[in-house]
């Protein structure tokens, strides 16, 4: 298509911008499916933990509650022992679900790497319309 000159006309420089541009965009797209994805991951992560810390405290209440209480049991009517270490035992499950809640809070979904190029991908349009 090229002449001996090696110049193109406007309509093959359109045409193979056209599919430069759809290219791009489906590599921008694939890169964005990644980032996402590992972005979930992470998340998944965090809610992993929030459950984790969550079976702290109940494992905590099933093996320490009735030895505390038993203990405690000694020196305070049962009741009182097991109302005090029930509230001990919660409030440090509590602890790790809010700075688990906290840690995933933070977590910022957007796909930064992919915003990145498409600014470069946005300059160099910019660029090749010229």
């Amino acid at each position: 298509m090229a002449s001996h000159n090696e110049e193109r006309s406007v309509g093959e420089l359109f045409s193979q911008l056209a599919g430069d541009s759809a290219s791009l965009i489906r590599q921008e797209v694939r890169l964005a499916k990644i980032e996402l994805g590992q972005k979930a991951a992470q998340a998944g992560k965090q809610l992993g933990l929030v459950a984790v810390g969550g079976g702290v405290a109940y494992a905590g209440v099933l093996a320490i509650v009735a030895g505390l209480i038993v203990l405690l049991g000694q020196y305070l009517p049962m009741w009182l022992a097991a109302f005090i270490v029930g509230i001990v035992i919660a409030g440090g499950g509590y602890y790790i679900v809010r700075e688990q809640l906290a840690a995933l809070t933070h977590l910022d979904p957007t796909p930064t790497a992919t915003v990145e190029t498409l600014k470069q991908d946005k300059q160099w349009l910019k660029e090749q319309m010229r």
